[in-house]
């Protein structure tokens, strides 16, 4: 009888053992959706965008010129989730928040991320001095008409930069962002990874 109790006791357990795994990987996944969804709360705009009202809404597709001459267009990227951020070379605002936005594309480092930064730029001589990009990065020209803002980021409805879109895989703004961020922000990224889950 004893011999037997051993066996029985080590079930007992494994059995426990299993129950409370299994709970616990059940409760899990909504605590993070709960937690993601918070998180990208913090995301959404106080006012709607002009140009597309309220979020989530379509993507506007745009092309622009990236270093090397070619056009690049927004669609080009459809199944990734894309940043876009919109900014100028002479924007101090810009330049603040450029740090921690080349921090937070390395620290994603995920190939299905990319930023998109069109510039307000005339030309590529003040770009090249205030952008490293990087592999995650994708700078483009948008160079401004009568306004101090580009055509691209006139068709998104920036009055100012840097203002920033985030588009789903599915090519929908669900996000954006009027000034700086902190890119390296817990919130943030688990938002954006919220996105790259889905």
């Amino acid at each position: 009888m004893t011999n037997l109790r051993k066996p029985i006791l080590l079930v007992s357990v494994a059995v426990i053992v299993g129950v409370l795994g299994f709970e616990y990987l059940r409760l899990l996944k909504p605590a993070q959706a709960r937690e993601a969804k918070a998180a990208c709360r913090g995301l959404r705009p106080t006012t709607p965008n002009k140009a597309m009202g309220p979020l989530p809404a379509r993507a506007p597709d745009f092309s622009a010129q990236d270093h090397t001459g070619k056009m690049v267009s927004l669609s080009d990227y459809r199944g990734k989730v894309v940043v876009v951020r919109f900014w100028g070379s002479w924007c101090e605002t810009c330049k603040a928040e450029q740090p921690s936005l080349e921090a937070f594309a390395r620290e994603m480092d995920d190939q299905d991320l990319i930023v998109l930064a069109p510039s307000s730029d005339d030309s590529w001589e003040p770009i090249s001095k205030k952008l490293s990009g990087g592999s995650h990065t994708v700078v483009l020209l948008d160079p401004p008409g009568d306004e101090a803002i580009g055509p691209v980021a006139a068709a998104y409805g920036v009055g100012k930069v840097p203002e920033t879109f985030i588009i789903d895989r599915q090519g929908i703004v669900r996000y954006y962002l009027v000034n700086k961020r902190d890119w390296r922000s817990s919130v943030t990224n688990t938002c954006i990874r919220s996105l790259l889950d889905e």
